[in-house]
Formats: structure tokens, C-alpha cells, sequence
């Protein structure tokens, strides 16, 4: 199946698709030497895979294969953003300004589906990026679904709940995922149908069903409200790293989460955009700032 659409204005896949990306070797994503890129996804209907990429004139042309073609078809300019709405937002700091000026392409993506985000953010609770993207990679490979259509090789969609609930608890083991986050997403895994309508509510009310799951809280809620359906105000409080990197883009020192809220006011409703903005302008922590240690939970 294949279908143009063409954005109303700048659109740069990579800051848009890029939150969807789980490290440079994520299985569920691709992007390739042209520039186009490959998406694999669980559906309500079955696994699909999604190729996006930009002709000369600027249409983003989809082509899309197996179960959930149809739905990914059908979701691609809310993918990339259609129904985000910047209007109001105001940069009211430099920081926030520059990323404005430099990311005139960017757009927050909906994916407008909660399992396979959700998946991804319990699965980095607590533990390293390297880590979580390993367990990631493990899942995905071993329990997902090849992706339909000529894919890259390798690519495979997320394990669906069913899949995920068959998982033994040896074989999470050895994927290091601990037993809280393995708790996390089974119990999520049997409700995973009633999560999806977190989409639907969007904004707080999604925010708040989803942590009707044990071991979701605010922060996993935030990071699958930012990329399920483009939530603008949705901030990932308790990260270990943004309130130190906000606290630099705004006001030049390391806050704690209550001090990052406080500054980001100015922006509510949009909170979660001036974040992006600050990532675009190059704000960074510190580079010889705390690490969080990995861990390796197969040894334990």
C-alpha cells in the first residue's frame, strides 16, 4: 500500500521520527544512506512495516506492508505531526529561542498507538540508555515478528502483548530485564487493550490512565504521552538527566524537578516543546557531570 502526503510547511523526518529511534541499533527502526526511513509496528490488526521518505518536492511519500498497513497508511500525517498546533508558544528564553530558529522542521510525532512506545519506556526505568536499548534489541529479536515487506534485514516488530505475556521468566533474565519492570509490562500486557485509549483521552487524562498500571508512573507516562500522541506539555519528571539539562538551557546551573517545573511555567501547555527547542539549540549536561552506573541484571 502507498500514499503521498504533503506537510503544510518545513518538516524534518529526523527530528520528528528520531524520539521513535531506541539507539543506532535499534531493531524496530532503520534509517538509510538516503534518507528514508523504516518503522516496524505492532497493530491492532497484526505487525506492519512503514517506509517514509521525502521526494524533491518536499510530499513525504509512505508505503506500508503485512496486518497493519492499512492503520500505519492511515496515521502518517499525525505521525509526522499534522496535528501538532506550535500556535501561542512563545520562546521566553535565549536557549529556547536558538532551538526554535534551528529546528523550523520539527514536529512531535503521534504514533497514535500505546503498546510499542510503552514497551520501550518501562523497559528504560531506572537503568542506563546502553542497558534498556539492549533488553530492547533482546525482546524485539527473539519474541517480535519479522517485519512484513522488503525490510532491512533485521528488522522486526515489538512483541504484541500476547507474545509478550508468553515470555518465561528465565528468558527475561537473560534479556537483563529486572522483576519490577518485568512486572510492569505484563501487567500492562493484560490490559494493553484499554491503554490504547489513553490516545483518545490525550493530555493529563491519558497520563493518569496509563498509571493505573503498576509500576507506571509519572515519568514512563510522560515519554509514552510525548511520542503516542504528540503531547505537548507532557515532561518527563524524575529523569535523571533533564532537570539538569533545563536548569542550563534556562537559567545557567543544574536544578532539581521541582526547580524545572518552576522554570518552565512560562511555557505550560508547551512545556515538553521548549524541552525539544533546548535539544535543538545543543544544550547538553555536563560531560564530566554523575553517570548513572550500568548494571548487568543477567549476573545477578
Amino acid at each position: 500500500m502507498r500514499t503521498t502526503w504533503q506537510p503544510p510547511g518545513p518538516l524534518d523526518l529526523p527530528q520528528v521520527l528520531s524520539p521513535l529511534r531506541r539507539g543506532s541499533g535499534d531493531p524496530a527502526s532503520a534509517v538509510q544512506e538516503s534518507g528514508a526511513w523504516w518503522l516496524a509496528s505492532t497493530t491492532a490488526h497484526g505487525p506492519g512495516t512503514l517506509r517514509l521518505a521525502a521526494d524533491p518536492a518536499g510530499a513525504v511519500v509512505a508505503e506500508a506492508w503485512g496486518e497493519g498497513a492499512e492503520p500505519l497508511l492511515a496515521q502518517v500525517p499525525e505521525l509526522l505531526g499534522a496535528a501538532d498546533d506550535d500556535g501561542g508558544f512563545v520562546p521566553v528564553h535565549d536557549a529556547v529561542r536558538r532551538g526554535a530558529r534551528a529546528a523550523r522542521g520539527l514536529r512531535l510525532c503521534a504514533t497514535g498507538r500505546v503498546w510499542d512506545v510503552l514497551v520501550a519506556a518501562v523497559l528504560e526505568q531506572k537503568v542506563t540508555n546502553r542497558e534498556a536499548w539492549r533488553s530492547w534489541r533482546e525482546l524485539c529479536r527473539r519474541f517480535g515478528t519479522p517485519a512484513p515487506g522488503p525490510a532491512p534485514r533485521g528488522l522486526c516488530a515489538p512483541p504484541s502483548p500476547r507474545q509478550l505475556r508468553e515470555i518465561r521468566d528465565w528468558e527475561w533474565h537473560r534479556a537483563g530485564v529486572d522483576g519490577a519492570r518485568r512486572r510492569t509490562l505484563i501487567a500492562a500486557a493484560g490490559v494493553a487493550h484499554r491503554l490504547e485509549r489513553a490516545v483518545e483521552l490525550g493530555g493529563e487524562p491519558g497520563r493518569a490512565l496509563l498509571q493505573h498500571v503498576p509500576g507506571i508512573g509519572p515519568w514512563t507516562a510522560a515519554e509514552v504521552a510525548q511520542r503516542a500522541w504528540g503531547d505537548p506539555d507532557a515532561v518527563s519528571v524524575g529523569d535523571y538527566h533533564l532537570s539538569t539539562i533545563v536548569g542550563i538551557g534556562l537559567e545557567g546551573r543544574p536544578m532539581d524537578d521541582a526547580e524545572m517545573l518552576a522554570a518552565l511555567a512560562p511555557y505550560a501547555g508547551q512545556r515538553h516543546r521548549a524541552v525539544r527547542y533546548l535539544g535543538a539549540a545543543g544544550v547538553r549536561r555536563p560531560r564530566f557531570g554523575p553517570r548513572l552506573p550500568p548494571r548487568d541484571y543477567r549476573a545477578l
